[in-house]
């Protein structure tokens, strides 16, 4: 049922500390308008909660699906969660406060800002994003890393094929660098309309061009290829990835505890020249074509 004007519904999962970043990533999958990690006045070590805002009352069912499956990307066990609940709240109870703690991120020369926060360019690349979800506002450990390395090898004669764009932050990137021939998908409609408003809010709409799902044998080969996904993801469609990059692969998404199932795989496939960064728990994977 559609909530009333003043009303959101908020899923309540409380968990160890370990297990907040995965909460969120599957507050991300069911498409929450925020979320929070509740962590001030907590003893160290001691549980969390975690909050997702909706504007629909979630199935309690649907949001414990959701921990779970992340929960198992991560590599960690459900007992790790205590408890789950749905609530509604008040909206000034939360959208006002979660927009105070949202602040600007700085990743080389990008900054990455909600469309209310003053950010002074100074020389910079100023990137404004409506947060739509977890993943998309910048502060990721993964968008970081894929930013980081946009910002420091792409080149704007570069095509850039960007998979799984979610808000599109990649692709406005190269865009804002002077990319003219940038193309972003995702399996997410959501995320591709997300990812357009977020063009379109940044100035740069008519230099990247999108399209609702993946990749497949059509799709062209383009210079630069960022897949900012997951590694269940990644692995599977990893030789059309490695297939469709004709200078660069980059790839991220992938737990540093990870890192070992990505190299494999590319050894299977005779692939050797590859760099890894890494951010936090998080790494990136940059393979040299040829």
């Amino acid at each position: 049922m559609k909530n009333t004007v003043n009303k959101w519904f908020v899923a309540e999962v409380v968990c160890a500390p370990e297990a907040t970043e995965a909460v969120e990533s599957a507050f991300n999958v069911l498409d929450a308008l925020g979320t929070e990690i509740d962590s001030l006045r907590k003893a160290k070590g001691g549980p969390l909660c975690v909050s997702g805002y909706f504007e629909t009352a979630p199935e309690l069912g649907d949001v414990r699906s959701a921990v779970e499956e992340s929960l198992g990307i991560y590599g960690f066990d459900t007992d790790l969660v205590i408890s789950i609940a749905i609530k509604d709240v008040e909206q000034t109870d939360w959208l006002a406060e979660w927009k105070k703690h949202w602040k600007a991120t700085e990743i080389g020369r990008f900054v990455i800002a909600p469309p209310w926060e003053d950010v002074a360019e100074g020389g910079r690349f100023v990137i404004r994003i409506e947060p739509n979800m977890a993943f998309g506002t910048g502060t990721h450990e993964t968008t970081k890393l894929c930013v980081r390395k946009i910002d420091e090898l792409y080149r704007p004669e570069q095509s850039i094929l960007d998979v799984g764009t979610g808000t599109g932050i990649l692709a406005i990137a190269a865009a804002k660098l002077g990319g003219k021939r940038i193309l972003a998908c995702d399996t997410d409609l959501d995320s591709v309309a997300i990812a357009r408003e977020n063009a379109v809010l940044n100035g740069v709409a008519d230099a990247i061009e999108y399209f609702d799902g993946s990749i497949d044998d059509t799709t062209p080969i383009f210079d630069f290829v960022c897949a900012n996904l997951t590694i269940d993801v990644i692995l599977p469609i990893l030789d059309l990835l490695l297939a469709k990059a004709g200078q660069s692969l980059l790839m991220s998404g992938i737990l540093a505890e990870q890192k070992g199932l990505i190299a494999d795989a590319l050894a299977e496939r005779g692939i050797a020249n590859y760099t890894v960064h890494a951010d936090g728990e998080w790494i990136s994977v940059l393979v040299s074509i040829n």
